[in-house]
């Protein structure tokens, strides 16, 4: 690259070079034992010219739900170590099923197999570091302790904004959805992450033991809690892409329902939540690139500066642009006496200039290889995120509710916005957040 000088660019090709060397390739079929054997056979041959005593194999399974279970089988019989000086792993992709009961199928094959503690069931947005951040914001600062609940909370928005269609990939995403393919686990994590009490310590089955507690208050979805829609095309789009609506792509069905946005009121029926909605935002061809975390006060009391003070927002900005930034009203700089909105604002890129933050991919094989799984996923976690969301599924996979149109590059359906309006969360366009 232009941007590398000539000193690093030897340094890098240096590294590749060593690290192709290490790479080999093993071919076979994902039922057949012949492989398999195969495949055990060049592990062995590694393992004969390594260092130190234990051995670890780590297998890492990113294929189509379909095959999961003869692969594993095939991995346990013909591949898998179990000794005092050997351990096997196995990361397993997303989607972990397609709905409650062939999760539930999926998850009893696997733990016959498998031990709790040799499965990961990897989410990237649990190494997001604003996702991990959250624990810290929470537990760490005295501030947010008092006020993290329903007697000082109006609304939680949790969002995720892609600018982009689906053009090219339609025929996978036709049946899965945005609520499959974003929803039901990335913003889910980061609920549940939001949304815990304070565990025991930060031991990974403590962790997860609380995020499995709230997700169980949680009732199942309806129709009525959803609003979701579909993308057109922008005959004014600057893009060959936006001015493609959804099915236009020759991959999706011409009458097809799939949800390619949706936004979700979720009710958490404990004693910190009650009353507050928790309301999830996801969509492709939106108006710009975004995920993030929107904790929304109430009013002030006895407010005597009326309209001009707007609700106090907590903001946790996952991408682009890692930041955390509060919402604030202060007074209009000058002469007048007027009140307006600015903020508190901790960028990463600004506070934390000579930091290169890993990928969430990176750190998260990072935590496989040392054998750390809080922030993996765990099979009663799996399986209360399912309870939640496949009576919605399946009444929306049997086409009983139209997406709403909108058109590509917009923020969405207009109806969303009454629909989280009339949820409790007021939207104030008076102040907008700068990135720089």
């Amino acid at each position: 690259s232009s941007g590398i000088n000539a000193e690093s660019q030897s340094v890098l090709f240096s590294f590749l070079d060593d690290f192709w060397k290490r790479v080999s390739y093993v071919a076979g079929t994902y039922d057949s034992p012949d492989g398999f054997i195969k495949l055990n056979k060049a592990i062995r041959d590694i393992e004969k010219n390594a260092s130190g005593e234990k051995r670890f194999r780590l297998f890492y399974l990113a294929l189509p739900p379909a095959v999961f279970i003869p692969v594993c089988t095939q991995l346990k019989e013909n591949c898998w170590i179990e000794s005092s000086n050997g351990e096997c792993r196995v990361i397993i992709e997303k989607p972990f099923g397609h709905d409650l009961d062939s999760s539930n199928e999926l998850s009893e094959a696997i733990t016959k197999l498998f031990k709790e503690h040799e499965i990961y069931r990897i989410d990237h947005y649990l190494g997001k570091e604003m996702v991990l951040n959250l624990m810290i914001l929470r537990f760490g600062n005295e501030l947010f302790r008092s006020v993290w609940n329903r007697d000082r909370i109006s609304a939680v928005v949790i969002t995720f904004k892609e600018p982009f269609g689906t053009y090219g990939r339609g025929g996978y995403f036709d049946t899965n959805g945005i609520i499959r393919d974003v929803m039901q686990n990335h913003l889910l994590q980061i609920l549940s992450l939001m949304a815990m009490e304070r565990p025991v310590s930060t031991d990974a089955s403590d962790i997860r033991d609380e995020k499995v507690k709230v997700l169980r208050y949680i009732e199942p979805l309806k129709l009525d809690d959803v609003i979701i829609g579909q993308y057109t095309g922008n005959p004014d789009g600057k893009t060959d892409d936006s001015k493609l609506g959804y099915k236009d792509d020759p991959g999706v069905a011409k009458g097809s329902k799939t949800a390619t946005y949706a936004c979700a009121i979720l009710r958490i029926n404990n004693d910190r939540w009650s009353g507050v909605p928790i309301i999830m935002k996801c969509g492709k061809a939106l108006n710009e690139r975004k995920a993030e975390i929107r904790i929304q006060f109430k009013d002030a009391p006895s407010n005597m500066f009326g309209a001009r003070c707007q609700r106090n927002e907590l903001v946790m900005r996952v991408q682009p642009q890692e930041a955390v930034y509060c919402k604030m009203n202060v007074k209009s700089p000058g002469m007048s006496f007027d009140a307006e909105e600015s903020e508190l604002n901790l960028s990463y890129h600004d506070r934390y200039e000579e930091l290169d933050l890993p990928d969430a991919y990176e750190r998260l094989i990072l935590d496989f290889i040392l054998g750390s799984q809080t922030n993996f996923v765990r099979t009663d976690e799996l399986a209360e995120a399912w309870r939640i969301f496949t009576p919605l599924l399946h009444k929306l996979d049997a086409g009983e509710k139209d997406p709403v149109e909108y058109q590509y590059g917009s923020r969405g359906p207009a109806e969303a916005d009454e629909f989280v309006k009339n949820a409790g969360y007021n939207y104030s366009s008076t102040y907008q957040w700068k990135k720089k």
